[in-house]
């Protein structure tokens, strides 16, 4: 059965290819959307960059017909803009301030009104990434729903990057013999990825173990390298902890992404490992450090200064990692280091766009408030010869648009896992302190 489907502003900002994900059904655009997307047009962020799509998209339509009048889109559905909003007498019994959220509603209960009068009813749904739209459409009796084409998988499903797997103690046995399994040995009935890891646990009951990698090639599993040393003072607390060090050393990946809570270590592990292969091995010749400056909270607006100052707050979490893997005493002496070392650069994602980057051990914090688009572009950044890697936790969106399972590392984290060029862990206990574990648990 066709329904009709109305389609609020941040969908189209969040996604602006999302016109055509409604298969064979219609889309109505209400007219008050279209000043929105006008009103962020101008905007030099990704929401700008999406509204200037939808733009170029309604208007290559347009040359189809009139879009008031309905036109035919190439997945058999139509697309119309309403403009019956204005009719808010239905609107104002429940919710008598006209925002534009309310002019959108309306045109959903005059369309809803409107096709009860019929014989045959086309359902009626909204369509908003805002919940409050989706709860206040519900109270007025109209069906709403998420725009959830784009997620990447539920919560539950999300790829951790270690498994545990119950074999007969034989099997580790021949592990520790032969300092290698063959992967028939142990997925007859589990899908394995490249570079995950896999921990063998004796199904008799007995306390034996062990800490395997797949290869590249998922044809067999390998003992970790790495001891459990200390990289630049850091050593490992936790077997994540471990797994993640492994896979950050490991020159034949370009690519690793790591999730986890607040306090898991995620940052510092990543520079730490950096710091090695840079410093260290001359693995490669710059370390660079980036970061989107999204707030959390109210924004601190312009700063005064220079580019380097004026990024220096959004940046501050990652020079106090810096100076307390350099050991700083003093104030101001962390940039006194970083611009005797010359290869260590902390940057904005701001800048990034056009660049090549070869030969470089280039990290990404908070990319969970990236998008989709925006970590494509980052990660077709990288040169020759260089490793990306993106850190973050999905459960801590600062951007308006994206959730756990919508933003670009998520999204990575899940079209990856099968490569053999990627790896990824996710760090589940928290090492910070014990206070900041127990938030990050109950809060």
């Amino acid at each position: 059965m066709k329904k009709i489907y109305v389609i609020d502003t941040n969908v189209l900002l969040h996604d602006p290819n999302s016109l055509y994900s409604f298969e064979d059904n219609e889309i109505v655009i209400p007219s008050i959307v279209l000043e929105e997307i006008d009103s962020k047009k101008r905007l030099a962020d990704e929401i700008g960059r999406n509204a200037r799509h939808v733009a170029r998209v309604l208007d290559m339509l347009r040359e189809q017909g009139r879009l008031n009048e309905g036109i035919q889109l190439e997945n058999g559905g139509t697309l119309r803009v309403e403009l019956n909003q204005r009719d808010t007498d239905a609107m104002r019994t429940m919710f008598n301030e006209i925002t534009n959220d309310n002019r959108i509603l309306a045109v959903a209960v005059n369309l809803h009104f409107a096709e009860q009068q019929k014989e045959e009813p086309t359902p009626v749904i909204v369509v908003s990434k805002d919940t409050l739209v989706r709860i206040k459409s519900d109270v007025l009796g109209i069906p709403a729903q998420d725009y959830l084409t784009d997620r990447i998988a539920d919560w539950s499903d999300m790829y951790l990057g270690c498994t545990t797997l119950h074999v007969h103690p034989s099997v580790i046995d021949h592990f520790y013999s032969q300092r290698m399994l063959d992967m028939s040995e142990v997925s007859k009935h589990h899908h394995i990825n490249p570079h995950e890891f896999v921990i063998l646990k004796d199904e008799m009951g007995s306390s034996k173990s062990a800490l395997v990698k797949t290869s590249s090639d998922r044809k067999r599993l390998e003992p970790l390298h790495l001891s459990n040393e200390a990289i630049w003072g850091i050593a490992a607390r936790n077997a994540q902890q471990r797994m993640a060090l492994e896979i950050l050393l490991n020159d034949e990946i370009p690519l690793v992404t790591m999730t986890g809570k607040a306090g898991t270590g995620k940052t510092l592990l990543a520079l730490a490992a950096a710091l090695m292969k840079v410093e260290d091995d001359r693995k490669y010749k710059k370390l660079l450090i980036a970061r989107p400056v999204v707030p959390m909270g109210k924004d601190i607006g312009y700063l005064p200064g220079e580019k380097d100052e004026k990024l220096r707050p959004w940046m501050q979490p990652i020079y106090d990692n810096l100076e307390f893997l350099f050991n700083t005493k003093k104030p101001g002496d962390i940039e006194k280091i970083l611009a005797g070392l010359g290869s260590i650069q902390v940057e904005a994602l701001t800048y990034i766009r056009g660049r090549s980057i070869p030969g470089q051990f280039i990290i990404i914090d908070e990319a969970q408030n990236l998008s989709k688009h925006e970590i494509k572009t980052i990660i077709s950044r990288v040169g020759e010869g260089s490793k990306i890697v993106l850190v973050g936790d999905p459960e801590q969106i600062d951007h308006p648009y994206l959730d756990a399972f919508s933003n670009g590392l998520s999204y990575v984290v899940e079209k990856f896992k099968g490569e053999g060029l990627s790896a990824h862990i996710t760090l589940e206990k928290g090492e910070r302190s014990a206070l900041a574990q127990l938030a990050a648990d109950i809060l």
